[in-house]
């Protein structure tokens, strides 16, 4: 599967990303959901 490391990570990246930039907030939440849907469906093949 995915390094267990990997979504801390990006959810560390995320949280800093929406500090420094309130307005990128849907777009972050989009792409991550996204992210996880595309690999939640990668993972059930």
């Amino acid at each position: 599967m995915f390094h267990p490391l990997l979504q801390p990570i990006i959810a560390l990246i995320a949280g800093i990303l929406i500090l420094v930039r309130p307005a990128l907030l849907s777009y972050i939440v989009a792409v991550y959901l996204i992210l996880l849907g595309v690999l939640g469906l990668a993972t059930m093949l």
